[in-house]
């Protein structure tokens, strides 16, 4: 097998792991001497470095796998994040929707409002950085939460303040800041 054909070979396998690979098994599946194997990956490594890729071939845990670049980790991190946003279920808007609404508020008054647990969909929206703590009901102990400023962020708003009205988007219901108080108390 020549060094090209090998190189491609090595490259095709590590595209497709999730774990590290071993140079015995790279050797083994090429059948190419394990010396050759890693002189080759050590090649490609510094080949991929010299050229300021944006991932990297690296030796981790006892195997070779192709990473992201550390430098590239903002980027990384905006794709993956950016891709979990777009996909909130309609039970997680309805909380959050409820939290922009009404906080800070517990967990509690957000299930008795929704009328559901909300355990599950608020480790999410805490996950996703649109909620955080915002202290602690002294009556009951319970957590309070809020939106947070990636939350204003996401949705194009300044701050809570310019939230549109919600009585137009209920029509037949009048002071309805009135029945969410009452459902809360």
């Amino acid at each position: 097998m020549s060094q090209l054909e090998l190189n491609r070979s090595l490259e095709a396998i590590l595209m497709v792991v999730d774990e590290p690979v071993t140079e015995v098994i790279l050797a083994q599946i090429t059948e190419v001497p394990t010396e050759e194997v890693v002189q080759a990956l050590k090649a490609l490594a510094a080949e991929y470095e010299e050229q300021g890729r944006g991932f990297q071939l690296r030796e981790i845990a006892g195997g070779w796998r192709f990473y992201s670049h550390p430098d590239q980790a903002p980027m990384v991190e905006k794709f993956v994040l950016d891709g979990q946003q777009s996909r909130l279920t309609q039970a997680a808007l309805e909380t959050l929707a409820v939290i922009a609404y009404r906080q800070p508020v517990s967990r509690a008054r957000v299930s008795a409002i929704r009328g559901v647990n909300v355990e599950a969909v608020m480790k999410t929206l805490l996950t996703r950085g649109l909620v955080e703590e915002r202290g602690i009901e002294h009556e009951t102990g319970a957590i309070l939460y809020g939106t947070t400023s990636y939350f204003l962020e996401k949705i194009g708003i300044r701050g809570i303040e310019d939230l549109p009205a919600l009585a137009p988007f209920l029509p037949g219901v009048d002071g309805l800041d009135e029945v969410l108080a009452s459902l809360t108390e």
